[in-house]
């Protein structure tokens, strides 16, 4: 089995509406796809009306969160999307992000940055705006090359010059709101220097022993010393180590099923899950 659980669509930041994911993560070849778009689950149901067979959907959401002053992303896998505690939660989260844009916006303008915040909106359609709709906008002024570019100190990463804080989620109130919600949590590329300040090895501890379930290892944003670093303190931890492409369409040059979660791991995923159910694949044709 071919197992990614890390994919973003138009309902945040990705390129692919949810029915093209699916479909395109059909011809990659996965056999299971998680749709974890941020902070929101509404692109779920797309995703399943346009579910080929064959393909098995994850429903989840990656849950904006900051601990001790370093911003950390968590992955939710299988809750109830309707409970109403972490509904209310992702919903403080998504209303905070077209304000924090704007401002990102304002300060690029006083760098001198041309940007607008209509261009922006225009990168954003309808989904959850965010830092990469923003860095898209620099790529099309010719200020970086790539989206990865702007998520330096000089422009977007936490505590950059252009930098603004939203609506957060302690990351223990978001393990307890997602088990309660008969989910799974999966810390998302913890040890991703490359974007900005990660949180200590001493914190995801403190995470295991608060019900963490696991810790994303293979992601393009972590080497192989960080691969195995991470491994080696998932054992210790007692923790699933997941593998995923956190793939965004064109946004990033990572393909679906580029790095991929064991059989075993997604098993014991869908076995602690009680809030949703994994959605085999009953619609288009595969290779729609």
């Amino acid at each position: 089995m071919r197992i990614d659980l890390h994919t973003h669509s138009t309902a945040s930041d990705g390129t692919d509406s949810p029915a093209e994911l699916v479909r395109n993560a059909a011809a990659a070849g996965l056999d299971v796809v998680a749709l974890t778009d941020h902070d929101t689950a509404r692109g779920h149901a797309e995703a399943i009306a346009a579910l080929p067979e064959g393909l098995t959907l994850v429903t989840g959401a990656e849950l904006s969160c900051r601990v001790d002053g370093v911003g950390l992303h968590m992955l939710a896998y299988l809750f109830d999307p309707d409970e109403p505690e972490l509904a209310r939660e992702r919903e403080l989260v998504r209303d905070d992000r077209v304000p924090r844009a704007q401002t990102m916006v304002r300060k690029l303008q006083e760098l001198g940055v041309p940007v607008e915040w209509q261009q922006v909106a225009r990168i954003a359609g309808g989904g959850s705006v965010g830092r990469p709709h923003i860095a898209t906008a620099l790529v099309e002024l010719g200020v970086v090359e790539t989206v990865s570019d702007a998520f330096t100190p000089e422009w977007l990463a936490d505590g950059g010059r252009a930098y603004a804080q939203k609506h957060e989620l302690d990351p223990f109130d978001a393990i307890r709101l997602v088990k309660a919600a008969g989910g799974v949590t999966v810390f998302a590329h913890p040890l991703a220097v490359k974007r900005g300040e990660v949180v200590p090895e001493a914190a995801i501890a403190r995470l295991a022993a608060a019900g963490l379930d696991g810790i994303e290892v293979d992601h393009m944003d972590h080497d192989e010393s960080t691969r195995a670093r991470l491994r080696g303190l998932a054992k210790e931890l007692g923790l699933l180590a997941t593998g995923s492409s956190d793939y965004h369409g064109s946004r990033k040059t990572v393909q679906l099923g580029e790095y991929t979660t064991d059989p075993e791991i997604y098993g014991e995923i869908t076995r602690r899950a009680t809030g949703a159910f994994p959605v085999p694949g009953a619609g288009g044709p595969r290779n729609a």
